[in-house]
C-alpha cells in the first residue's frame, strides 16, 4: 500500500497586507464626512470685564417667550401657536413706542417696545422641552428679524439683502439688532 502524505494547505498571505492597504485607501478616498453646521449664533462682546453686566431693561422692551414641558408656547403668559410667533415678534420689535423712529411702522402700543434698538426677546424653556420645538421657535424669531431687516434694506438702500455692502449691513444690524436672551429654566 502506498502511503499518502498529507500536506497542510498553505495560504500565501504575502499580498494580504497590500490588499488591506488598498481597501483602506479606497475607503478613505471615497468616504465623505459630513460637517454639522449647528446654529449660527454670535456671542455678545465682553463689555463687562467683571462678568457682572446689569443693564436695566424696561419691562415694556422685553418680550418673554416660554416653552414648557407640555410643548406649549407662551408669549407674555398667553398661549400662542408656532405660526403666530413671527408676526408677534415683528409687531413687538417694530412698535415705534415712545421714541420717534423714522423707519418703524409700528402701532405705538404701550405694551410693546419703545424702539427696535431697545427690544429684547427672552426665550426660556423647560428642561423637558423638545429640541425640535426650541429650534422651530428660534427659526421664527430669526425670520421676523430677517423680514424687518429686509424691509429696512429695501426702503433705505433700494436693494435686496444680497446686494448690500458690509458697511450697509452694519447699519441694518444697528437699526434692528438681534438681541435674544436664551435661558433654560431648571426644575426643582
Amino acid at each position: 500500500m502506498k502511503s499518502f502524505r498529507r500536506h497542510s494547505a498553505t495560504v500565501n498571505a504575502g499580498s494580504m497586507a497590500d490588499i488591506a492597504f488598498l481597501l483602506l485607501i479606497f475607503f478613505l478616498v471615497t468616504t465623505t464626512i459630513s460637517a454639522d453646521k449647528g446654529i449660527l449664533r454670535q456671542l455678545p462682546p465682553d463689555d463687562c470685564p467683571t462678568g457682572n453686566c446689569s443693564d436695566v431693561i424696561r419691562e415694556r422692551n422685553l418680550l418673554r417667550i416660554y416653552l414648557n414641558s407640555n410643548q406649549e408656547i407662551f408669549i407674555n403668559e398667553n398661549v400662542v401657536n408656532l405660526d403666530e410667533i413671527q408676526e408677534l415678534v415683528k409687531a413687538f420689535v417694530d412698535n415705534n413706542g415712545l421714541s420717534n423712529c423714522d423707519y418703524c411702522e409700528g402701532n405705538k402700543l404701550a405694551e410693546s417696545s419703545e424702539h427696535p434698538t431697545e427690544a429684547v426677546i427672552s426665550l426660556s424653556h423647560d428642561a423637558l422641552t423638545k429640541y425640535h420645538l426650541f429650534i422651530s421657535v428660534q427659526d421664527e424669531i430669526s425670520k421676523a428679524f430677517y423680514d424687518l431687516r429686509k424691509r429696512y434694506i429695501k426702503e433705505k438702500f433700494n436693494k435686496t439683502p444680497e446686494q448690500i455692502t458690509d458697511a450697509e449691513f452694519k447699519m441694518v444690524k444697528k437699526a434692528y439688532p438681534f438681541i435674544v436672551s436664551e435661558v433654560m429654566l431648571k426644575r426643582d
